[in-house]
């Protein structure tokens, strides 16, 4: 298996120190605080460790400090409710005595009933697009020597976008991203994997679209760019190993906050996630350019 991916899900095999209490760990890269969307992931399946037999169907976050990635995080869940369709969980991590994060997440049993959804944009296909490789080598081109390694290394998900941005050279445009992804290799049966995993990666692109219409970028050091809280709502059940379509759009900025929206599509046109973020974008002028 791709070594990243494996790291990834190494990651989220949260070891379970007491009922309801989970230790989770960072990879030791250079990092000066944890990736949003591993923290999401990690406390997702805390609280899924703690449910049987039902899904996640939504879940609502805070992220109220920065993750430091040099020391463990324990995940500490409390079994809000149990009822007779749905479950509710709600999960702290905690770090250095201080909780970093918090969310609550809600489990539903299988259950049918009415349907309708927005339908799939039109695109391109996937693979009529640049490879992720092909375009992380035109980036590191223009990436100053000590970003360079973040584009010449495998990574846990394959990426294709529509509408392709170089980041250190960044140009005012509609705050709209098209972006399918994948997994980079086949995975298991387990559907709460696939959730996890879909919440993690569902940090990874989101936030920059509020960026988009000021030509500014999470690599421009007068520009602070954090997730402040982060909600997700699974719909139909999905494969994270066959593409996604993770289509975006950042309906307003203001008071140093972006606002953003994302609709997830499986490649047959369902609809099976949507998610909505809102995130720091604080500019902090006089702080040197990195050349």
């Amino acid at each position: 298996m791709n070594s990243a991916l494996q790291d990834v899900l190494d990651l989220l095999d949260l070891e379970p120190i007491e009922v309801n209490l989970f230790r989770g760990r960072s990879p030791q890269e250079d990092r000066q605080r944890v990736f949003g969307g591993q923290v999401l992931a990690q406390a997702l399946v805390a609280a899924g460790r703690t449910v049987d037999d039902r899904h996640a169907h939504s879940l609502h976050a805070y992220f109220l400090r920065p993750g430091d990635p040099t020391v463990p995080i324990l995940y500490e869940v409390d079994r809000i409710r149990d009822g007779k369709s749905f479950t509710t969980r709600r999960v702290v991590a905690v770090q250095h005595g201080r909780a970093i994060f918090n969310m609550s997440v809600s489990f539903q049993i299988d259950e049918p009933g009415l349907e309708h959804q927005s339908p799939m944009p039109e695109v391109t296909d996937p693979e009529g697009l640049p490879t992720q490789r092909e375009h992380q080598l035109t980036l590191a081109e223009d990436a100053p020597e000590s970003y360079r390694h973040w584009f010449e290394r495998d990574h846990a998900f394959e990426e294709r976008t529509l509408n392709p941005i170089n980041w250190f050279r960044p140009e005012k445009q509609a705050p709209q991203q098209r972006i399918w992804l994948k997994t980079s290799e086949t995975l298991s049966d387990n559907q709460p994997l696939h959730q996890a995993l879909l919440a993690y990666a569902s940090d990874m692109s989101l936030l920059d679209t509020s960026a988009m219409p000021h030509g500014v970028s999470f690599f421009d050091p007068e520009i602070q760019i954090a997730s402040l809280d982060h909600a997700m709502w699974f719909h139909r059940p999905f494969r994270v190993d066959d593409w996604l379509l993770y289509v975006t759009d950042s309906p307003s900025t203001s008071n140093a906050r972006g606002f953003n929206r994302g609709t997830i599509y499986a490649r047959d046109g369902r609809l099976v996630a949507s998610v909505v973020q809102e995130g720091l974008l604080r500019q902090t002028p006089g702080k040197p350019r990195e050349v």
